[in-house]
């Protein structure tokens, strides 16, 4: 099965304790895409621009990515510069966003496309999120990512987007953020009333929590001594997550449980390089043998 992702595709400039680098392919979509095409065939909606490097569209088509649907536009590609305290690892301190071509991005998909039966909405402005979903015409299972920005500026869009979807995704403080509530399975069951059947709740470095009408469960964080680089962690769970879904086609709670161990192994990889480095390069093998690991770990 395929899996279609629309999302931000951008250029990172990162600063942590292990160094400073420039123009890292980074963006909700690019790393959503590294996990999630371990498992089926992704296909990416989004845009860029004119300066966007030549060497990034040939590491999304190595990864078996459709970038059909990939705009490349006059201008400036999405630009974030971001900074890390190794002392906390979960906040990032921003210090310049270029939206360039993201600005006034209305996303286009093929009619194939429009067809396809599994959807992710990746971090991305809730109005351009539900001009995609508009565009499709049977879709069986839709997932949905935010951040804090659009809670703020763009909340009622928001929530009218959650209620259309299957499966939300949030971390800690976003989900207490929405909701208003300080409690995270408070937060979890007031984001189920929203409308979505499935609430996965990241918490960072405590782990995930899931829950749904028939279950609810939690795991932790995949043990990681050193971490060289958080950025995209979420996304690259979100795409392990859904990748998995996606080539199941199942989503029975042990399903889900599965799911959820997949996605955390493999965001574990995201935080031991810089951008995208770890997992370009990550095999289905690596996953497993991690997988393993993890399991012990967690039933021990």
């Amino acid at each position: 099965m395929s899996l279609l992702v629309m999302g931000t595709v951008a250029l990172d400039d990162i600063q942590t304790s292990h160094g400073m680098k420039r123009d890292l392919l980074g963006g909700s979509a690019s790393h959503f895409t590294m996990s999630a095409s371990l498992f089926t065939d992704v296909h990416i909606a989004g845009v860029v621009g004119k300066d966007f490097p030549a060497r990034h569209l040939r590491l999304l088509k190595s990864k078996s990515a459709d970038i059909s649907s990939l705009q490349i536009k006059d201008g400036k590609t999405f630009h974030w510069v971001g900074e890390y305290d190794a002392r906390d690892w979960n906040s990032a301190v921003t210090r310049s966003t270029e939206l360039g071509v993201l600005q006034g991005y209305e996303p286009r998909v093929t009619k194939e496309q429009s067809r396809m039966k599994d959807v992710f909405l990746a971090n991305d402005d809730p109005d351009a999120q539900t001009q995609l979903l508009n565009q499709m015409t049977c879709p069986e299972f839709v997932g949905l990512d935010s951040m804090n920005l659009w809670i703020k500026i763009k909340k009622e869009s928001l929530v009218r987007l959650i209620k259309r979807v299957d499966l939300f995704v949030a971390n800690d403080g976003e989900a207490k953020m929405l909701t208003g509530e300080g409690n995270l399975i408070r937060a979890a069951k007031a984001l189920r009333k929203l409308g979505p059947k499935y609430v996965v709740v990241k918490k960072g470095e405590h782990g995930v929590l899931f829950y749904s009408d028939e279950t609810m469960f939690s795991f932790p964080a995949f043990p990681v001594e050193k971490v060289i680089d958080p950025t995209g962690a979420g996304d690259t769970f979100a795409g392990g997550l859904m990748g998995y879904l996606a080539r199941t086609r199942k989503r029975t709670p042990a399903h889900f449980r599965k799911a959820c161990l997949y996605a955390t192994v493999c965001s574990s990889f995201n935080v031991q390089g810089f951008g995208v480095a770890a997992t370009s390069k990550l095999t289905m093998e690596d996953v497993r043998q991690r997988f393993a690991q993890f399991k012990t770990f967690i039933h021990s």
